[in-house]
């Protein structure tokens, strides 16, 4: 069931949010996808669960009452060992919600477990703590970063919807490659007060789940403040199914490069669905992406250093992978990182220039299939691609802007495994994003897809 279906039960009475959770639990530690991808299940939500029951049979539910969530663990949730995934965090309890936690916990949704990240949002698939969380689709293949364990419990059916972050793509990469959806809010939409912080420039957090009609459910209760044109805009979209004509922008380079012939033709497919539902594709101007890339990873590396360095001494707990990036961080200049600020500035003017005439652009998701956890590669019309030269190319530049972006399945390559398209568009207006999305999935069933093994 989407959250609507889930709601509907509760209100008829023919599914109690405590038979759901206990349901989902059970699910959560007989399933390998549960026990990899969830690190720990919160104190309180069997009990949170029989207050949403007892609410629900009083006739007083919130708007989320009773939906349990999964939470990344570098975002609080009181009482709740939150990690980052980390040797060096110890079994640290969170004192108090995130922001964001508290917003859905006060719309009576339940923060439920607690879902596996790499390092500090930042390392290898193979976490030096908890290991790798592997793809439902295919146990020898990875989920993305660095969302890992959100993107793996939504594929596997373990929970309708939860909170990742996104720094590079870290939201997006585990939707796209575990056929899910997911969306990079525009900056600061969703506050990140009690978020563990990657990069301070570039850290966005927002919701992951199984459809874009889901995300318009609980996104207006996972804002920084209650956003007028959110609210709205989403309770159209739940309300009724979007009809409006989209200007849709297609790019010409860059996100189109180093990328799987599978992945294109999908990319093909799903724009000729949006131009049979009435939606005009208009092809942009070449824009030179590249520079603006490199800035992206001076700034996150820059910025994990300046918050990691003191931990040198002790590098040898720290994962291969994120130690890579911390001492890339060590390594660039004063001049380095504030040239890269400004070409972040640059990026936002040149790239809303791009879209002064579009609604939204669809691009090519991730370059190909999962990427294949043995090599750390990923298959690129038949060659194998290291993952930093893949993951991040079609996202990086959607966090360096603070642009909103969707990603959301488009079907299968050639391997059997999900691939997807990313949906972006203005800063501010994420609700055309979820329509655009919403209307692809209204005519085509790719979200709906399930990996062996999956469900209840």
């Amino acid at each position: 069931m989407g959250i609507a279906d889930l709601l509907s039960a509760f209100a008829s009475a023919s599914y109690t949010p405590l038979d759901y959770v206990a349901e989902l639990v059970a699910a959560i530690e007989a399933l390998p996808a549960g026990t990899q991808s969830v690190l720990r299940l919160t104190p309180d939500a069997q009990a949170a669960a029989d207050d949403s029951s007892r609410r629900w049979a009083a006739g007083r539910p919130r708007p989320l009452e009773g939906v349990p969530f999964g939470v990344k663990d570098i975002i609080d949730v009181a009482g709740a060992g939150v990690t980052c995934g980390s040797l060096f965090t110890g079994d640290r309890i969170a004192a108090a919600d995130a922001h964001v936690v508290s917003r859905l916990r006060a719309a009576g949704a339940i923060p439920m477990a607690i879902t596996a990240t790499t390092e500090f949002a930042a390392g290898s698939p193979h976490n030096p703590r908890f290991g790798a969380v592997h793809n439902p689709w295919d146990e020898t293949r990875w989920t993305g970063g660095s969302s890992t364990g959100s993107g793996a419990a939504l594929a596997a059916r373990l929970m309708p919807f939860a909170l990742g972050t996104d720094t590079g793509g870290s939201i997006r990469v585990p939707s796209c490659w575990c056929g899910t959806t997911g969306l990079k809010p525009s900056r600061e939409l969703v506050s990140r007060r009690g978020v563990a912080p990657l990069s301070w420039t570039l850290d966005h957090v927002g919701p992951m789940a199984r459809s874009a009609a889901d995300i318009a459910r609980v996104l207006p209760f996972m804002t920084a403040e209650p956003d007028p044109s959110v609210i709205a805009g989403c309770a159209t979209l739940s309300a009724q199914p979007p009809g409006r004509p989209l200007r849709i922008g297609v790019p010409q380079t860059w996100f189109t490069e180093r990328v799987d012939r599978s992945v294109l033709e999908n990319w093909g497919i799903a724009l000729k669905v949006f131009d049979a539902l009435g939606h005009r594709l208009i092809d942009m101007p070449p824009i030179d992406i590249a520079p603006w890339h490199e800035a992206g990873w001076i700034i996150l590396q820059s910025e994990l250093a300046a918050l990691q360095h003191d931990r040198l001494d002790r590098a040898e707990l720290f994962d291969p992978g994120l130690l890579v990036r911390l001492r890339n961080g060590l390594g660039y200049s004063a001049v380095d990182y504030i040239s890269a600020l400004q070409a972040r500035i640059d990026a936002q003017a040149a790239l809303g220039a791009a879209m002064a005439e579009v609604d939204v652009m669809i691009t090519p998701g991730i370059g190909g299939e999962a990427g294949r956890l043995d090599t750390m590669t990923v298959d690129i019309n038949g060659e194998a691609v290291a993952f930093q030269h893949i993951i991040s190319r079609n996202t990086m530049i959607f966090d360096v802007t603070g642009f909103p972006a969707l990603m959301a399945p488009s079907g299968f390559g050639a391997a059997g495994l999900p691939t997807g398209i990313q949906i972006i568009s203005r800063p501010g207006e994420d609700v055309l994003c979820l329509e655009a999305a919403i209307a692809f999935q209204n005519a085509t069933d790719h979200h709906n897809a399930m990996p062996p093994g999956a469900g209840l």
